[in-house]
This record gives C-alpha cells, sequence and structure tokens, in this order.
C-alpha cells in the first residue's frame, strides 16, 4: 500500500502534470454505501473543485484517507475515476477507514491562468495574514484561490486546505510544534489549478522565555 501523505516541507516547481498519480491499492473489505447526497471532490476538504456527484445509495470502495480519516479517497461504483468524500456522509458497510494509508494526489492542472503574484505573509502572534496580487480571469472560470497550509494546533502540525474568494486571509498558526509550520497557494478556475507558490512563512518565535532567579 503506497502512502503518499501531504508533507510541509516543499520547493516550488515549474509545473504540475495534468493527470492524478497513481491510485493507492484498494482494501477490498473496506466499502460504503452514500447516506445523503455529497460532492466527491479533487482533494481531501470542502476547498476543493467539485469532481463528482454522489447520491444516497451509491456504493463506493473505500482507497485511502487523509491522515484523521475525516475525509476518504474512494472509487465510486457508478463513476470511472477516483475523489474524496466526506466521510460522515457515508455508512462503512465493512472494515474500518483508518485501515487504509494516506494518500494524496495530484490536483488537476490548468494552463489558462498564472498563479498568484506579490504573495506575502505577516504575522501578529497567532495570526498569520496572507495577501497576494488578484489574476484575471473570466467571470465564467473564476474559482477564487486555494491555500494548502500545515498550521501549529495544539502542538500538532495540521494540514488545512482553505478556499478563498478574494486576496487576503488570516490563519490561525501557534507555537510549539517540532516541524515548522508553511503554505502554498493556487489559482483556481473551473478546470483545476495553476502550478503553486510557495509562501514565504513568517516564524513563529513562540512564548518568550523566563527567568527565574536562584534562591
Amino acid at each position: 500500500m503506497p502512502t503518499n501523505t501531504p508533507s510541509p516541507n516543499y520547493s516550488p516547481t515549474a509545473s504540475l502534470a495534468p493527470s492524478r498519480t497513481p491510485s493507492p491499492t484498494a482494501t477490498p473489505e473496506i466499502r460504503g454505501r452514500v447516506m445523503e447526497q455529497a460532492n466527491c471532490r479533487y482533494g481531501p476538504g470542502a476547498a476543493y473543485l467539485y469532481e463528482w456527484g454522489l447520491y444516497p445509495g451509491n456504493r463506493v470502495t473505500v482507497l485511502a484517507r487523509n491522515p484523521d480519516g475525516s475525509w476518504v479517497y474512494v472509487d465510486p461504483w457508478n463513476y470511472v475515476g477516483e475523489c474524496w468524500v466526506r466521510t460522515s456522509l457515508l455508512k462503512i458497510l465493512s472494515g474500518d477507514v483508518m485501515d487504509v494509508g494516506e494518500f494524496y494526489g495530484v490536483l488537476p492542472f490548468t494552463e489558462l491562468y498564472k498563479p498568484p503574484r506579490a504573495v506575502s505573509a505577516e504575522r501578529v502572534g497567532d495570526e498569520v495574514t496572507v495577501m497576494w496580487s488578484s489574476v484575471w480571469m473570466t467571470e465564467d472560470d473564476y474559482r477564487g484561490y486555494l491555500i494548502e497550509a500545515w498550521l501549529c494546533v495544539e502542538g500538532q502540525l495540521i494540514f488545512t486546505p482553505v478556499s478563498i474568494d478574494g486576496t487576503v486571509i488570516i490563519l490561525h498558526d501557534e507555537a510549539g510544534c517540532q516541524q515548522p509550520s508553511s503554505a502554498r497557494i493556487y489559482t483556481a478556475d473551473k478546470h483545476g489549478y495553476t502550478e503553486w507558490r510557495l509562501i514565504h512563512w513568517p516564524p513563529n518565535p513562540g512564548p518568550a522565555a523566563t527567568f527565574t532567579p536562584e534562591p
């Protein structure tokens, strides 16, 4: 079972391939049934573009999951391809979703527009404000921007995808994680995502050290 989890350490690349990475091997026993209408998406979160609709009674095979199992990468029986769906919208008929590996595929790539420019980030305490210049898109194509962030929350580095309709966002990022926080940003249109730009993340200095004199 290959595992391909998001990593907080990335260096910019020239482009991303338009196709997804190979699907992980399925565990045949882990299958589910859709309980209510659901959007199956290109990534593990509501921030990602819609790929396919799932409806009550549809069956899926669970192929992989995000780190906490709140989203699963599935092969719908009524659709040729794979996508991500919120686990709470499924009834797992056999097995445990935590038994499959973690996975992160390549997002659909578009060359119609440019990535965000003039990207900057400023920190005040635990609040990081990210800003960038808007990218012109037609009204029909416009889907805003996607930030994939790895944020420190209660001592854990949490993968946090966010969709933004605008050019400024404030993200909460605490001190106390062993790995540094980081983030990257894409332009999104209805066809997919541009290459990403690394956000130069301001370090969190953490709480000030206190000095206790010896008795």
